[in-house]
């Protein structure tokens, strides 16, 4: 009874399986062949396969990631056909919803305003030392303080020195000698007359000046004490002399500024360089001095970036004969600059001019030597000064808000011209930043239509797509195979 029941279940499922099998490849198309054939269909189709996570791998078959070892996944194809794999279309609904708005490409002057701080300091090459040109004893101090003005001149300290007293000593004997040779020989008489002037120079050496010496030599002793007298008007900055101390030759006793011309100091930062250049006019305020407007000329930029302040010290020789800026004054700058060739400043003023390379200030119209330290006049083309923009129309400009900066990469996206709106990512390389628009240097073309809003939310898009975007730049061909062999 069971094994004829157990016969009969058997029965039923082998019919149950056979049932089963027909169904299957009756909507399977009916035979084996045919699912065979839909099979390679789909590997030979144009269906690319790409990494939820690395949207820049593209490959066409099914697999793995070949960097994160994730299941690839279909990329949905555009809708809409002969697009570029590289454009993104969107309805103009979803324009509206995203706030897209362009801007046109075109040209313009790129002028710029720049602005810099810094500070009244000495000029270093009207910074002179009264020293000790003898060792000796300071006697008496006449200039004891400093900040007090002195003019050429005037008489600093007294200093007894045992050399100064040789000295003199032997200028009054070399004297007598001359005067009581008259009835000699005229060789004898020459040599005496030689001997004279020497010791005159000896005491000119030791910084004795003509009026002293004659005193001396018109005397009948020597003096104990020789009065130094000041080389140079200025403002004492430094003092060390003082009374009963005793000096060796070359010891500093004061220090005196020329303060009839001043340097100003202003610090640039790094993106401020492309605009500064030799003999720019720069303009400059001081609250100290309210009301009024000073100005100079660019004379040196300095070669060495601070580490610390990533700032330029960039100079100006400023005429100060009121001396009206003093050393440590703030002050504000401006700097009205152009860009000419290669992203350089322009400085029209100095087309075909001479300038000294050491004062900037002097600017002939022919060749000639400076007036100030003798040097040659240089043409100003061989200083690096730039006299045109080096296109009639302009430089390329931008909207800042156009560019998505990441890196070494600038990315712009533009409209494609024609009815329905399809964007395009352009990498293009930039010049200086003018106020709130870019230089372009290489990448777009004039009347071209670039995103200046909504242009995060087409990168997006474009990397949701698996598109280049500003994260994932344009593939390499063949660079996504060659990862996938060597995994």
């Amino acid at each position: 009874m069971n094994l004829k029941k157990i016969f009969k279940d058997h029965k039923i499922t082998v019919g149950l399986v056979l049932l089963a099998f027909l169904m299957g490849a009756w909507f399977s198309g009916g035979d084996s062949g045919s699912t065979s054939t839909g099979h390679t269909t789909h590997s030979n189709s144009s269906q690319v396969w790409t990494c939820s996570m690395h949207p820049s791998v593209q490959l066409p078959e099914a697999g793995q990631c070949p960097i994160c070892f994730m299941d690839l996944i279909p990329l949905e194809k555009e809708s809409g056909g002969g697009i570029n794999p590289d454009q993104l279309t969107l309805s103009e609904d979803a324009v509206k919803l995203a706030e897209i708005e362009t801007a046109t490409v075109v040209y313009g002057k790129a002028e710029n305003e720049i602005r810099l701080s810094g500070k009244v300091a000495y000029d270093e090459s009207r910074i002179g030392n009264i020293t000790a040109w003898v060792p000796g004893r300071v006697e008496r101090v006449f200039v004891d303080y400093t900040g007090i003005r002195v003019n050429k001149g005037d008489h600093m300290i007294e200093l007894y020195s045992p050399d100064l007293y040789a000295a003199q000593e032997e200028l009054l004997q070399a004297r007598n000698l001359v005067q009581g040779a008259k009835s000699q020989p005229a060789s004898f008489q020459q040599s005496l007359n030689a001997n004279l002037l020497a010791t005159r120079e000896k005491l000119r050496l030791m910084g004795l000046v003509d009026a002293q010496i004659k005193a001396i030599e018109a005397g009948e002793s020597p003096t104990d004490v020789v009065t130094i007298y000041s080389p140079m008007s200025g403002v004492v900055i430094q003092k060390n002399g003082v009374e009963g101390a005793y000096v060796k030759t070359g010891t500093n006793i004061y220090t005196i500024a020329d303060l009839d011309q001043v340097w100003v100091i202003l610090d640039a930062y790094e993106t401020d360089l492309p605009w500064l250049a030799f003999g720019q006019d720069v303009t400059f305020t001081t609250e100290g001095i309210p009301g009024k407007t000073f100005s100079g000329r660019i004379a040196f930029i300095d070669p060495v970036v601070d580490h610390k302040t990533r700032t330029v010290k960039v100079r100006i020789n400023v005429s100060n004969p009121d001396g009206q800026l003093k050393p440590g004054m703030f002050v504000h700058g401006a700097i009205q600059a152009s860009i000419g060739q290669e992203g350089k400043a322009i400085n029209p003023e100095l087309a075909g001019k001479w300038v000294c390379p050491m004062h900037p200030e002097v600017v002939e119209d022919g060749a000639g030597s400076c007036p100030i330290c003798e040097m040659d006049l240089v043409k100003s083309e061989s200083l690096g000064i730039v006299h045109k923009t080096g296109n009639r129309h302009g430089h390329l400009l931008i909207p800042a808000s156009a560019v998505l900066k990441t890196g070494d990469r600038a990315i712009v996206y533009i409209r494609v011209p024609g009815d329905a709106p399809i964007f395009e990512g352009r990498e293009i390389v930039l010049g200086p930043r003018v106020n709130d628009q870019y230089v372009v240097i290489s990448g777009l073309m004039e009347g071209e239509l670039v995103v200046v809003k909504g242009n995060f939310k087409i990168d997006s898009a474009m990397q949701i797509s698996a598109k280049p975007s500003m994260m994932n730049p344009k593939p390499v061909q063949g660079k996504t195979q060659q990862m996938k062999h060597q995994h």
